[in-house]
């Protein structure tokens, strides 16, 4: 028995997780070997990805075995009891540090959980660690952290997408079942193209943000990062729903996802924004998301071309409401109560500027200032409330889409990923990465990403589905049909 255990469990951290629950049910293998062996998998790994910034092996251990005697002594537990999950250091967990990989939060540890963890934990899952990322949420690439940056696990000199690339990274490279990202202008959805894997951004107000640490609040939302689509629904199933902690999380029936994989999408009506296909896209990107189009076309799907007509306004005014958001947000890291103190100041007001100055990045940095600026007397009508109003346009080009079509689909990046310090020093350059990203959280819809092939090079290529407010059950079906059907 040891040495067929001993055989198999190198297999086993590949798996997905609803291949490992039976396993787990069965007790074809218990949730400690598993979490051994992802730890073993992670101190390999970790030198060479930096995907992790804390890691909890001592406590997921002792969390598996409760996992595995519970399972031993009243034959099941909750389904996903014992499987390793990887949260993003934003996202709070009681008694971890959680740093939002910057100086200004090295030491910060959490006194609560964030709802998304309880909510897991109370699903008797395991945390493996905190998850690498962009300073405070704040980048395409995961180079801003003050940790270091992430490296992608197909291509080591690669960026690994940003902000939540820690997340991603860890899912790629087998250090994570799946993960817990954020997403505020595409840092799920980006990751996940650049890594290989599947990433959601749920309907904004769906999964409770409390306990994430705010970026921009009107944009934040807490989503899944798996390593296929059946993981992706298993997950929001746990992590959706109503918490009465956030003021902005909707009131909402929660479905099984999962009843919405395998049903029947022929005759569905998938819209081709103009706008996201005049040019800009890599022609490799292009070839690819191409080929889907023309597979769904003969599987009986309806191809419809649309126009979301202010989409060319979508980045400047995200960069103005996201900043002025910041601005507001991080002002509370002042070196006063906690976080980040500079040493040597002569005034209180020495002390906010060295702390500040000295705690945050460089990025962080100059979105603070952008917002600063947007919402200060006189330029707060000519930036931030014309921004407000064009983020109104934006959303209303996506409600007349939605009586055209059920879904839209184009890709998630207009690149493959890019090597590191290729863009760092052009933040313009920098910022058009999330073109196809960022109206999906202007508009407050939902958007699920997936892998689509590879260009010539070897690097994933995502692919990008958007719906209306809550309608995630056509994201997984048609997302699960081009995953099992066209793009196998």
């Amino acid at each position: 028995m040891i040495i067929r255990e001993k055989r198999l469990r190198l297999d086993f951290i590949t798996k997905t997780a609803h291949e490992i629950i039976p396993l787990l049910e069965k007790r074809a293998i218990s949730s400690y070997q598993l979490i051994f062996d992802y730890f073993q998998k992670i101190e390999k790994i970790q030198p060479l990805l930096n995907a992790y910034i804390s890691l909890f092996k001592e406590e997921a251990l002792t969390a598996a075995k409760k996992s595995d005697d519970k399972r031993a002594n009243q034959g099941r537990g909750p389904r996903l009891s014992g499987l390793p999950i990887s949260i993003k250091d934003n996202i709070c967990v009681q008694g971890g540090k959680t740093t939002c990989a910057s100086r200004m939060l090295e030491n910060f540890t959490s006194p609560y959980h964030a709802t998304v963890v309880q909510k897991i934990l109370n699903e008797e899952m395991v945390i493996l660690g905190k998850t690498n990322m962009d300073e405070f949420a704040m980048g395409s690439s995961n180079e801003t952290s003050f940790f270091g940056p992430v490296r992608n696990p197909n291509h080591l000199d690669y960026i690994p997408g940003g902000s939540s690339g820690g997340s991603a990274a860890s899912v790629a490279s087998h250090a994570a079942l799946w993960a817990l990202g954020s997403d505020t202008g595409g840092s799920i959805r980006q990751p996940a193209a650049c890594c290989g894997v599947v990433g959601l951004k749920p309907t904004y107000g769906l999964v409770s943000r409390f306990g994430l640490v705010a970026f921009a609040s009107s944009l934040d939302q807490i989503g899944p990062i798996t390593k296929d689509v059946e993981d992706c629904a298993l997950l929001l199933n746990i992590i959706a729903g109503h918490d009465p902690r956030d003021s902005t999380s909707v009131s909402q029936k929660i479905p099984d996802y999962t009843r919405f994989l395998r049903q029947n999408v022929k005759g569905l009506k998938v819209g081709l924004p103009k706008e996201y296909f005049s040019g800009g896209i890599h022609p490799e990107v292009a070839q690819a998301i191409d080929q889907v189009i023309q597979n769904l076309r003969k599987e009986g799907l309806l191809i419809k071309e649309i126009s979301l007509p202010h989409t060319e306004y979508a980045v400047p005014t995200y960069y103005i409401i996201s900043s002025a958001e910041a601005s507001s947000n991080l002002a509370r890291y002042d070196g006063v109560k906690y976080g980040y103190r500079a040493k040597g100041f002569e005034s209180i007001g020495d002390m906010f500027k060295k702390s500040r100055s000295e705690g945050f990045g460089a990025e962080v940095k100059r979105r603070i200032m952008l917002g600063t600026y947007v919402l200060s007397a006189g330029y707060y009508d000519a930036f931030y409330i014309k921004a407000l109003k064009v983020r109104t346009l934006i959303k209303n080009d996506f409600d007349r889409a939605w009586q055209e079509v059920d879904v839209i689909l184009c890709p998630t990046m207009p690149t493959t990923a890019f090597r590191i310090g290729e863009k760092v020093n052009d933040p313009y350059q920098m910022y058009l990465s999330d073109i196809f990203t960022i109206s999906v959280n202007l508009a407050g819809i939902p958007a699920l990403c997936l892998p689509c092939g590879q260009n010539s090079q070897k690097h994933p290529i995502g692919l990008q589905l958007m719906a209306a407010p809550f309608r995630e059950d056509l994201l997984f079906s048609l997302g699960y049909f081009i995953e099992q059907n066209i793009v196998r």
